[in-house]
């Protein structure tokens, strides 16, 4: 029987950062395998994403999460290296613009003043101000907008998870193209004990850290643990618009209503959150159309009247590993089960949080503590009591 002293279940971006700062890491010498049953990805949250970095939440942690994304990822290239050679991680810095009317006013204000603390670079502007940077859109039913003026944009998601994997793979680590069926525990000791794939073979392990995205509550019931985290659908629609919008590049706007658009040269693109936000098969990628047609549409219309014009020129669907109790990420381990670590529930902002998180989960499995970031709010704890840590800044 095969041994790895750490086992990562789900390879794409969350589970390829684990392994990444893990054989980085000088203090850690012993063996790491990834278990990815699709090494093409090409269904992956992380590839299907939408690929965008924001400093404006509404709990610090998230934010400085963030903050250290933009960190690592302007030095990406010396980070991930491999012979000189690493995958481009272009950055287009539109700036993210929360948009709110008179009930939204007084949620957006308070989430400022928590990023202003912290050190991002954000600014209020009243509605005459939003027209004045941006003369397409309609201000006249807005009371107040919050723009990032800095270190927010998008990024390509594909490489970023490439390049954490290849620099990874170079370190050591051994990616298993395989899936998990079952985790056996010794429960005498509340020990993680070995996996069960499904090639049938079998694989001791000294701890196992669930990577798995939207099939994550599976896997941590595979160790009879509760996890509310559940699949649901997110689909982005391309589109062209014959108008030229005179005025600064349009960011990445969330309208009042949950509807958001960004400028994707030559393109724009758009997406919101499903009428009916629940939970779906996990091999459900289906666009609902009609989303489209009766929801966004109508939205991206009144706020930007040039979009009254507009044709859907692509169109793609996943899901968000959605974190049912308060859409924020589950990070660390449980007293019941001290070897088995989550690394779940990202809601959306996975991508933008995959360096920090990794290099947290690293610096818990080597040192017990967290050395860089203290991430001790996203804990499982919160989980077993109930009691949410909400994220008011989900898009």
């Amino acid at each position: 029987m095969k041994h790895f002293d750490t086992l990562i279940i789900g390879g794409a971006v969350m589970g390829s950062s684990a392994a990444y700062w893990l054989s980085e890491n000088t203090d850690y010498d012993a063996n790491i395998a990834v278990i990815e049953p699709d090494p093409t990805y090409v269904r992956s949250s992380t590839a299907l994403s939408e690929a965008s970095i924001r400093h404006q939440f509404s709990q610090p942690v998230n934010i400085k999460l963030s903050m250290f994304a933009t960190e690592f990822f302007s030095n990406f290239h010396a980070h991930v290296q491999v012979n000189g050679e690493a995958p481009e991680l272009p950055f287009h810095e539109t700036g993210y613009l929360f948009l709110a009317t008179a009930d939204g006013m007084e949620n957006l204000i308070a989430n400022h003043e928590v990023q202003k603390k912290c050190g991002a670079e954000v600014i209020l502007l009243s509605p005459s101000e939003i027209k004045e940077r941006f003369p397409y859109m309609h201000t006249d039913d807005l009371e107040c907008g919050s723009l990032g003026t800095k270190n927010e944009g998008t990024l390509d998601a594909f490489s970023l998870m490439q390049g954490l994997k290849l620099r990874a793979k170079h370190n050591g680590v051994e990616y298993l193209h395989n899936r998990v069926v079952s985790i056996n525990v010794d429960k005498s000791k509340g020990l993680v004990k070995e996996v069960k794939l499904d090639s049938g073979e079998t694989i001791s392990c000294s701890r196992v850290i669930n990577c798995a995205g939207p099939r994550s509550k599976w896997i941590a019931e595979m160790v009879g643990l509760k996890l509310p985290v559940e699949p649901r659908i997110r689909a982005a629609f391309v589109f062209d618009c014959r108008e030229e919008l005179k005025g600064q590049t349009l960011p990445l706007t969330i309208d009042p209503s949950g509807v958001h658009v960004r400028t994707d040269p030559p393109n724009f693109l758009a997406g919101a959150p499903p009428a009916n936000d629940s939970e779906v098969d996990p091999d459900d990628f289906e666009v609902r159309s009609e989303e489209w047609e009766e929801n966004i549409w109508p939205v991206l219309a009144h706020r930007i009247p040039a979009f009254e014009k507009i044709k859907v020129t692509s169109s793609w669907a996943g899901h968000y590993a959605y974190n049912t109790l308060d859409q924020n990420a589950i990070i660390g381990t449980c007293e019941k089960l001290s070897n088995f670590f989550f690394c779940n529930g990202f809601s959306g902002h996975g991508f933008q949080q995959s360096p920090g998180v990794g290099r947290g989960l690293s610096e818990l499995i080597i040192y017990g503590k967290y050395k860089s970031l203290d991430l001790t709010e996203l804990g499982y704890d919160r989980v077993i009591r109930n009691e949410p840590f909400l994220e008011k800044a989900v898009i």
